[in-house]
């Protein structure tokens, strides 16, 4: 384990945007440094991020239920002020980071937080380690179970993939290209005047310093989890952890018909629709998050 602090810069010269109350350490994990932002204290909650963001994405929902709560929201690998490598961008990769990061913090079991790609990682740590975990709420993600007939026609939803997942293609748009991540982020909430500019300039920034993790990821989904949905793979693994999926009314990439269909492959997975939200509840509604979290988590579920 590297220094803690508060105020730093990476050799970029990109500084950590400032959130009330936040510690950062970074940590040797897998052979990588993996920056690791945490607040609060008390029973400890790991929170996995989505694309384009970083650890930030869970300020707004920190401040809520830090109290009584330790927070840990790493940078995933290569995003954020995580180090980059030149691979291990896969899902399974993602995931072997967040439990080498629980074993190096000394944590047998934790509750697990996952937003967008966040939280396609936390379902397969659930189903790869469900003795780490003691509750999952994921959010704005289809389970592992989605069903074809609800896949398909929303297929086209996916569409800004396309300029993201091709090698050197998908590098030179995040890098070159800071108004697509801007106009991603418009585009992916409910109310498009809801974020402020100095947030889509940070998260816009950190897609630009992470072009190489941010294409990565994507390419390593067509390569190899499409492969594996279209063969059914997964189709027998069961969830066993208690499991919460918050989908937005209006989320316009993963819509409320693709969260069906799960129950039968789970012993407790609730699902729910957030009226009139989009694709980033953390943002977008944090004080539901906030609130889902503290009933998912409540001591004896």
């Amino acid at each position: 384990m590297t220094s803690s602090t508060t105020s730093v810069t990476t050799a970029a010269g990109r500084p950590l945007p400032h959130a009330e109350g936040a510690k950062h350490s970074w940590l040797e994990v897998r052979g990588i440094r993996l920056h690791v932002a945490e607040y609060g204290s008390g029973a400890p909650v790991l929170l996995l991020h989505g694309f384009p963001q970083h650890w930030f994405a869970w300020h707004r929902v920190a401040v809520q239920v830090a109290a009584d709560r330790r927070l840990i929201c790493p940078d995933l690998r290569g995003f954020g002020w995580s180090e980059q490598s030149p691979r291990g961008y896969d899902i399974d990769g993602l995931a072997d980071d967040m439990l080498a990061l629980l074993d190096v913090l000394g944590l047998d079991r934790v509750r697990l937080v996952g937003h967008d790609w966040g939280a396609h990682v936390g379902f397969r740590l659930c189903l790869r380690a469900p003795e780490r975990f003691s509750g999952y709420l994921a959010l704005n993600m289809a389970h592992p179970w989605a069903r074809h007939r609800a896949i398909l026609p929303n297929l086209w939803r996916q569409w800004y993939t396309a300029f993201i997942e091709y090698p050197v293609i998908g590098r030179a748009v995040l890098r070159r290209w800071p108004a697509f991540t801007r106009f991603l982020l418009r585009h992916q909430v409910a109310d498009r005047a809801l974020w402020q500019a100095d947030e889509l300039a940070e998260f816009s920034a950190a897609a630009q310093a992470g072009a190489h993790a941010g294409q990565a990821m994507f390419w390593q989904y067509v390569v190899r989890e499409i492969p594996a949905l279209l063969r059914g793979m997964g189709r027998e693994q069961r969830l066993t952890v208690p499991t919460v999926l918050l989908g937005g009314e209006r989320d316009n990439v993963i819509p409320p018909s693709m969260l069906a269909g799960g129950g039968r492959h789970a012993d407790d997975l609730t699902v729910r629709i957030v009226p009139g939200a989009g694709h980033f509840l953390p943002r977008e509604r944090p004080h539901v998050v906030a609130e889902a979290m503290k009933e998912l988590f409540t001591t004896g579920r």
